[in-house]
């Protein structure tokens, strides 16, 4: 029998596929330096994007991706709840977490939440990249210091010196906190999260007792400072 020029290829490249990353990043220029920085290897491409979680199960399920990339802070709504949605719903799709936030605040809730790997916007290209190979291998990533913080959680308290005080918070805790130090209003966050303003002021009053606040004004000062010390 003749074989064709097809036959003769190599099997490699007749079968090789690429992994395929979809991202989800409300930054622009973020997100196109993710786009371009995975297009450049060799061995990933990206097969969407979008700016926030609205409709994003619909859209991954058409893209059918390899793994997923999320950041915890969005504009339409929280990246933890997109993870936690995600998750549920394809529960064998990698997450990794690429975040400005520091990851002894946030990686251990983005893992609760379904995530297999945190990385911090701050870090090399490099360690992102390695950090995506190893969840397309099967592994998880996070940081030698998160590492160690996790170990040290195993054998102290939750309340052990040297915690931070927002380890205290709930994930929607932590989030109504963030916005507040963002400026926004109880009435805006309301909306948001499609939630009652009693709703909020509730969360709020919780925030102030586990932070030990005495006042609004403080609780708003506090989550100011906060959010100037985290920006990008």
């Amino acid at each position: 029998m003749k074989r064709t020029a097809a036959d003769r290829r190599p099997a490699a490249a007749k079968t090789s596929v690429k992994p395929k990353v979809y991202i989800v990043e409300d930054h622009p220029i973020v997100r196109e330096g993710l786009i371009k920085m995975i297009q450049q290897e060799a061995d990933l491409a990206v097969c969407g994007h979008a700016a926030g979680g609205e409709g994003l199960l619909k859209a991954l399920g058409a893209a059918k991706p390899d793994l997923l990339i999320v950041d915890v802070s969005l504009k339409d709504t929280n990246g933890i709840d997109v993870i936690k949605e995600v998750s549920a719903a394809l529960p064998r799709l990698p997450i990794l977490v690429l975040s400005m936030y520091d990851e002894t605040l946030y990686a251990e809730r983005a893992i609760r939440a379904g995530a297999k790997g945190y990385v911090m916007k701050e870090e090399a290209a490099e360690t992102v990249i390695a950090a995506m190979r190893k969840l397309l291998a099967g592994e998880m990533h996070l940081g030698e210091r998160m590492k160690a913080r996790l170990l040290n959680k195993m054998v102290q308290s939750r309340g052990a010196p040297g915690s931070s005080p927002l380890e205290r918070l709930s994930d929607r805790e932590l989030e109504v906190f963030r916005l507040l130090g963002q400026g926004y209003s109880t009435r805006r966050i309301a909306e948001r999260f499609h939630r009652s303003i009693k709703t909020i002021e509730i969360y709020r009053a919780n925030i102030k007792h586990k932070l030990d606040l005495r006042d609004a004004a403080e609780l708003i000062h506090y989550a100011v400072r906060w959010a100037q010390t985290n920006q990008n």
